[in-house]
């Protein structure tokens, strides 16, 4: 559902507002308008996130002072338990740009300013739609119309289509062990890998909690298995790091590709499935395929 807070200070600099893109208020809208404004688990907080990793009084967004050119937005982390990261940076005091993102506990707000703000704004809801907040992969909706896309572009011209899913080992043992807050900097930071590491056409979504998949037009099995078997060795070999300690993550998938009688995305997804469960019981960190 989509929220909106107006603030009426109308003193100090315009065109700035923040957008919750990830977590339970997602969506909602904070104008930035001059006074400071606190976020923390505190109803007293202009904006109250309740939430065990978020300080009473967690972090401050306030105007820069006026000699300062530009005179726009900073951030200030008010001594919180689990520190304010920008753009998966922790930091204690940063300037804002425009886009920048900013987390505090397990929400992540955008920072929107400029004299096109509402177009921004109205951007950012529409993606909001399409994307995964936390991965910026496409969603589980997104990406199930895309596959229908590609399904439909296999049949017609008679080309391969393949799919991977993928699931990260031991997830939960992460959570348990290490925190939800590591948990959701290892799946954004797999998000990236992703992203950067799949051709131009290949199409990335977070299907839900820790599972992946990557849809891969013209692409046999064997192509499949190649390109999966990349990534799964670029996550082993990352170095994931959360509150200066490193954590072992590896990924098991599933590759397949369309059979001429699939039509409909459940069922390669049901398929590719089946082979991430097999690569789970013969050991994990390894690639299924059929």
């Amino acid at each position: 559902m989509i929220m909106r807070v107006e603030r009426t200070v109308s003193e100090g600099p315009k065109g700035a507002c923040l957008v919750v893109i990830y977590g339970a208020q997602i969506g909602r809208r904070i104008e930035l308008v001059g006074a400071p404004l606190v976020i923390g688990r505190s109803p007293r907080s202009d904006l109250q996130l309740d939430e065990e990793s978020v300080s009473r009084q967690h972090v401050r967004f306030e105007p820069l002072p006026e000699s300062v050119e530009g005179n726009g937005w900073q951030v200030v982390d008010l001594e919180s338990t689990n520190g304010t990261y920008v753009n998966d940076v922790v930091t204690a005091r940063a300037t804002l740009r425009h886009g920048d993102q900013i987390q505090v506990g397990r929400s992540i707000l955008r920072f929107l300013e400029g004299n096109s703000i509402e177009r921004a704004y109205h951007e950012e809801i529409y993606n909001l739609m399409s994307m995964d907040g936390l991965t910026q992969l496409r969603n589980r909706r997104a990406f199930d119309e895309s596959l229908v896309e590609e399904i439909l572009r296999s049949q017609r011209f008679g080309r391969p289509l393949s799919i991977s899913v993928i699931d990260v080992d031991k997830f939960k043992l992460v959570n348990d062990q290490y925190g939800h807050l590591a948990g959701d900097a290892i799946l954004r930071q797999i998000g990236t890998i992703l992203r950067n590491n799949i051709r131009k056409n290949d199409i990335a979504g977070r299907l839900g909690g820790e599972e992946f998949g990557v849809i891969l037009p013209e692409v046999d099995r064997v192509g499949g298995v190649v390109a999966a078997e990349k990534l799964r060795r670029l996550v082993e070999s990352h170095r994931f790091e959360f509150d200066r300690t490193v954590i072992p993550v590896t990924i098991s998938m599933g590759v397949i590709e369309r059979l001429p009688k699939e039509r409909e995305p459940n069922e390669l997804i049901k398929r590719a499935d089946e082979l991430l469960y097999r690569a789970k019981h013969n050991g994990r960190n390894r690639v299924e395929s059929a």
